[in-house]
């Protein structure tokens, strides 16, 4: 649980490829569903994917661009400030999937860890909006970093928590079910194929352990803190799950505890749906949850900001750019703050303290 973000100075950026590549190791594990054709490199397309609300996870989902062709905007290091009395500051996280060393560097940024890892920012309290895993190189080490900030935190009078994300849900079911055929509403599917058509990497696969499990399932799927309702996803498909947030956190774990291939699929696929609050009538969806589960603003992930922006860079290969993300992005009539700088795509690993003045 984390939050967070800053802005840096402009830097010239480079020319920047999507890559669509197929992992080496699907051959592994099984073939993709759908369209996916194993084994063969999808170039590049004419133009980006615009995936509507009802987006289903047996796609592909949001690429992942090489980030070795781009620069990454830097930020100065800011200590946190530590009020005498009463809780601290506050400061949220957005998608990390499996960028460790984004992380760290985003955490020491804000005075939150010091430059052995290890949590220096007494009473502040931090929120991650899930999606741990998947895409990026170390999903274990980053839980395995959130698990003992968690502890580290928690002594030190503060706190670092965290929400469930789409991508926790489908490791969770790639691990249990594997290759179960389930219904996904467009056709047989299965977790493990959606897990890897979908980033999962082999290695966090191998490195997964019960106590990994574990604490997956049991994290809260939103949360409501001075004013702020965090959730992961902007989608209104938390209220298909209880009209209040402890209804919703328990609905979900018991869930995921009655381990039914079918029932845990439906729940991965809502919380995949995306782009609620964009666009027309979004706001209205907004004031949904709002109205809901309280708050006066909500906080999310899981939709990269330069999709939610239209701005993914050219396919052209010449003066193809990445997306340049400085911090988190207010919308919906102010009510909304996406906070997934797009960190699979070049863009930024955003930890931003709330509240956001704009």
């Amino acid at each position: 649980m984390t939050q967070g973000a800053g802005q840096g100075p402009e830097v010239e950026r480079t020319a920047t490829l999507r890559d669509f590549r197929v992992p080496a190791y699907v051959h592994e594990t099984g073939p993709y569903v759908h369209d996916s054709r194993p084994g063969e490199a999808a170039g590049p397309v004419a133009e980006p994917v615009a995936y509507p609300q009802e987006y289903t996870p047996t796609e592909r989902d949001l690429p992942v661009i090489n980030r070795g062709d781009t620069l990454q905007v830097t930020v100065d290091p800011a200590p946190v400030a530590t009020p005498a009395a009463g809780p601290g500051p506050l400061f949220v996280v957005g998608d990390v999937h499996g960028y460790l060393d984004e992380l760290v560097a985003a955490l020491q940024e804000k005075g939150l860890i010091d430059t052995a890892g290890h949590w220096c920012a007494g009473t502040a309290r931090l929120w991650f909006l899930g999606d741990f895993t998947d895409r990026g190189p170390d999903g274990i080490g980053v839980i395995d970093l959130v698990m003992r900030l968690s502890a580290e935190a928690a002594a030190a009078g503060g706190y670092c928590k965290a929400l469930m994300g789409n991508h926790e849900l489908l490791l969770l079911g790639a691990k249990r079910f594997g290759d179960t055929p389930v219904n996904s509403g467009a056709g047989t599917a299965t977790f493990q194929a959606a897990w890897l058509l979908n980033g999962g990497q082999k290695t966090d696969m191998d490195r997964l352990q019960d106590h990994h499990l574990q604490w997956m399932a049991r994290l809260d799927a939103l949360t409501e803190t001075d004013g702020h309702l965090l959730v992961h996803s902007d989608t209104t498909a938390y209220l298909d799950y209880g009209d209040s947030i402890e209804a919703v956190n328990d609905n979900v774990r018991e869930t995921l505890t009655r381990n039914d291939a079918d029932e845990v699929w439906d729940l991965f696929r809502k919380f995949t749906k995306r782009f609620s609050f964009r666009d027309e009538g979004g706001a209205d969806a907004v004031r949904s949850l709002l109205d809901t589960y309280g708050g006066t603003r909500i906080v999310h992930g899981h939709s990269p900001i330069p999709y939610l922006l239209g701005e993914v860079g050219s396919e052209d290969g010449e003066d193809s750019t990445g997306p340049l993300v400085e911090g988190p992005h207010v919308y919906a009539d102010g009510l909304a703050i996406a906070m997934d700088g797009g960190v699979t795509m070049a863009g930024k690993l955003l930890v931003q303290q709330l509240p956001l003045n704009v």
